[in-house]
């Protein structure tokens, strides 16, 4: 059956502008890292992809490595386009990076100007498209001098190629000299995608500040702390969860007791509240308007009703964000 979104899609979503830019994106984004593979079922990526537009979500997350294999979360992502999201192309924000180990020999990795714009090049091809919305530096290069790196993010916006650019996993003084060099090439730096989440707080030591300062927009990916921040791990680690997998993202003996003990005092809080953990683990990334997204990953749809349901919640109480971090600090 073909496909056409629902019409009021636009209602209950929140959108927030991303720094001193035009362009505004959705509180929550969904991130294609996981599920979203050559190893996974297209029906159910198309299934839930279509459930994020359809409650909002505009704004799709990639990077060239995304699968596994790596690539194949762009190529399944062009399969949907095609399916059923081109005919609303100009109303999606879509994103794909480049830095971290693609394909054999020195041009395959990092931040010279050779592999981005290669990588860039080949990750369009995949998905189908003339152009991306943002294209991400993805991690920091420790040989590649700065000005090389930025300098190819600017050719490629000028080249047509993408819209906008970020960074991503940018400490604060390397922010903030990236946002330099763009400024004076002529093309700002959007957005700042960090790992932020209730216990990885890391970027409240000056990251933040800076992108105040220069005027950019944040994205948080991992707000749930790859599903410890939700009900999945309250009663031990199931043997279908992702720790009792072979992810090397999370592992079973990262999952302490006292970890655990504060979750479940969280969840606590979040029930309180008419919330699920979840719910509330996002809410506290978008609090106070400091991010302007947080980036979700689904394996089934009812993770992203949820994850747009936490919209609803009402603002935090002082005392509630105190005891969230007596809590985290116990």
């Amino acid at each position: 059956m073909k496909y056409s979104a629902q019409q009021e899609r636009y209602d209950k979503m929140t959108y927030n502008r991303s720094g001193r830019s035009g362009l505004r994106l959705p509180a929550i984004s969904l991130g294609l890292w996981h599920n979203f593979g050559g190893i996974n079922m297209l029906e159910s990526q198309r299934a839930m992809a279509r459930k994020a537009f359809d409650l909002g979500i505009t704004h799709f997350d990639l990077a060239n490595n995304y699968g596994p294999p790596p690539g194949s979360a762009e190529e399944n992502f062009g399969s949907l386009l095609k399916q059923d999201l081109a005919p609303y192309r100009d109303e999606l924000i879509i994103s794909t990076k480049a830095g971290y180990d693609m394909w054999p020999g020195p041009y395959g990795e990092w931040g010279s100007k050779k592999y981005l714009v290669a990588s860039l090049n080949q990750s369009l091809t995949r998905m189908g498209l003339d152009y991306v919305d943002i294209f991400y530096h993805h991690r920091p290069d420790p040989d590649t001098p700065l000005e090389e790196t930025m300098s190819a993010l600017d050719l490629i916006v000028r080249q047509g190629k993408a819209l906008y650019v970020g960074l991503s996993n940018y400490s604060a003084e390397q922010t903030r000299e990236a946002s330099r060099i763009l400024k004076s090439l002529g093309t700002p730096c959007l957005i700042h995608q960090p790992r932020y989440n209730m216990m990885d707080r890391w970027v409240e030591d000056g990251l933040l500040d800076v992108l105040e300062e220069e005027g950019i927009g944040s994205i948080a990916f991992s707000p749930l702390r790859a599903g410890i921040l939700t009900d999945r791990y309250l009663n031990g680690i199931a043997p279908d969860s992702r720790a009792a997998g072979p992810s090397r993202f999370l592992k079973a003996e990262t999952i302490t007791d006292e970890i655990l003990a504060k979750v479940r005092r969280l969840d606590e809080l979040a029930r309180a509240r008419g919330q699920k953990l979840s719910q509330m683990a996002l809410a506290w990334v978008l609090r106070g308007g400091r991010v302007t997204s947080a980036l979700i990953g689904a394996s089934k749809i009812s993770q992203i009703d949820d994850a747009v349901g936490a919209l609803a919640a009402p603002d935090f109480t002082d005392s509630e964000l105190a005891l969230i971090d007596a809590i985290l600090l116990g």
